[in-house]
């Protein structure tokens, strides 16, 4: 069995990067699960990602903006992953959300 820290840079960029085309196309697979769950149980969400690849981007001089990023993310325009996926929150997941807030900011 290889030890991870003895794999060459590269190589490590090549394995995350294939990890997260894998985290982003199961969520895509998946938009039954809602962005309030993931943020409930994770504290994360589709949109932080969005963030973050945003970020990255930046990070490496190049400018994408948000709505761009989360297209990346969703496999589509935000409005229309909004209108076709995204349910309206229960009060129990916005009572949750409120919860998950305080533990993220931590």
């Amino acid at each position: 069995m290889s030890d991870i820290t003895e794999v060459d840079g590269a190589t490590r960029v090549e394995i995350e990067s294939q990890v997260f085309r894998r985290l982003i196309e199961h969520l895509q697979k998946y938009p039954e699960v809602q962005n309030i769950d993931l943020m409930n149980l994770g504290y994360f969400c589709r949109n932080c990602i969005s963030k973050w690849y945003r970020a990255a981007a930046a990070e490496r001089g190049i400018e994408i903006d948000y709505d761009q990023a989360r297209e990346i993310v969703y496999g589509m325009p935000y409005g229309d992953y909004k209108s076709r996926y995204q349910n309206e929150a229960t009060p129990e997941q916005i009572a949750a959300f409120g919860d998950s807030q305080k533990k993220a900011s931590v």
